[in-house]
């Protein structure tokens, strides 16, 4: 496994489709060849394994990490970044008691992360090896179609947004709490002493089972429905990293303020509710179900659309579009009006 991940071709897949000055065939030219001697030269098990923990490091823990190390070294500027203020500092006037308690939390968090990894490993053990039956996940040397990738990752967030809805809702959040595992997740995630706002590294955290089915299953389950290539599912894993990331930062300011915005105050008003609502990852199933707190995902694109003014926007375009047809049909006139003359004379 360490000579899958700090091996030529392991460095090649990750760096040489985006650092190199070549021209775009010679890209995917390297890209296929070292993506084939990886498929290649080490079994497929492995390769999924190591491409999966290696985006979590990359995309989720990395990045959490530098965010943590960012609030805690610099607390008074990264005060003024987060949305909920001094309360989304997690070490802010920490005492020796409430260290020990966040470096808990941030244990159980990275421990979470490992044990999906770990899950899904077992069940591409069960698959190809107790049961007999094809990988879950493709691990092939032919590389997917872009239209294949925009199709399953469109189809897989899609489904992911419903099951992670009927899973956090109906089972984390049973409202009496009669489910062992809605107690479980009350206990852990929803506890004031352990988060009052999120903050990085927090969207791991939880009672491992909690966990799994809070977020593991409706990332993995869509991923082995539609069979996703490899590397359609490395580019999805990405994605939904950088967005737990962004999303538990706690920060007001995102990459992306539409997108990633949107979703980070839904994660703040579920936490600061209780979870009352908000229980889906961008809100489409909030949205349809009435169970939106605070904006939900309509008031995000009218926001976004009169922060960029979109409706003045369309105004002068449309006044342009009238220009320009005003002029095209002067120029046929005056076309028509010689072709006239020329036939008079």
């Amino acid at each position: 496994m360490t000579d899958a991940l700090i091996g030529l071709p392991m460095l090649s897949f990750l760096l040489i489709p985006t650092m190199s000055s070549y021209s775009t065939s010679l890209n995917l030219l390297f890209f296929y060849l070292t993506w084939s001697t990886l498929v290649l030269s080490h079994p497929p098990l492995r390769v999924e394994v190591v491409a999966s923990l290696a985006v979590r490091v990359l995309f989720y823990i990395a990045p959490s990490l530098f965010f943590l190390g960012f609030d805690a070294l610099i607390p008074s500027v990264a005060e003024t970044l987060k949305a909920s203020g001094d309360s989304a500092l997690p070490f802010k006037n920490a005492n020796r008691k409430r260290t020990l308690a966040m470096l808990r939390i941030l244990g159980w968090s990275t421990f979470n992360i490992l044990l999906g990894v770990l899950v899904q490993a077992l069940v591409e053990l069960l698959f190809t090896r107790v049961l007999l039956w094809r990988s879950a996940l493709r691990v092939t040397t032919t590389l997917p179609l872009p239209w294949g990738i925009l199709k399953d990752l469109a189809r897989g967030y899609l489904l992911r947004e419903i099951i992670a809805y009927v899973l956090h809702r109906y089972i984390l959040h049973d409202w009496h709490h009669t489910v062992s595992l809605s107690r479980a997740h009350r206990d852990w995630y929803h506890a004031l002493a352990n988060i009052s706002a999120p903050f990085p590294l927090s969207a791991s955290y939880d009672h491992p089972v909690a966990y799994l089915v809070r977020s593991f299953l409706p990332t993995y389950v869509p991923a082995v429905l539609f069979r996703f290539h490899l590397l359609t599912y490395i580019l999805y894993l990405t994605l939904i990293s950088l967005e737990e990331t962004f999303a538990h930062s706690g920060y007001s300011t995102m990459p992306t303020n539409f997108i990633l915005g949107g979703i980070a105050r839904r994660t703040d008003n579920h936490l600061l509710c209780g979870g009352e609502g908000n229980f889906g990852p961008w809100g489409l199933c909030d949205l349809v179900m009435g169970t939106s707190v605070g904006a939900d995902i309509v008031d995000d694109v009218v926001a976004e659309a009169d922060k960029h003014d979109v409706p003045e926007r369309m105004a002068k375009m449309k006044n342009r579009a009238k220009k320009v047809n005003g002029k095209v049909n002067d120029t046929k006139g005056g076309v028509r009006r010689r072709t006239r003359n020329r036939s008079e004379d």
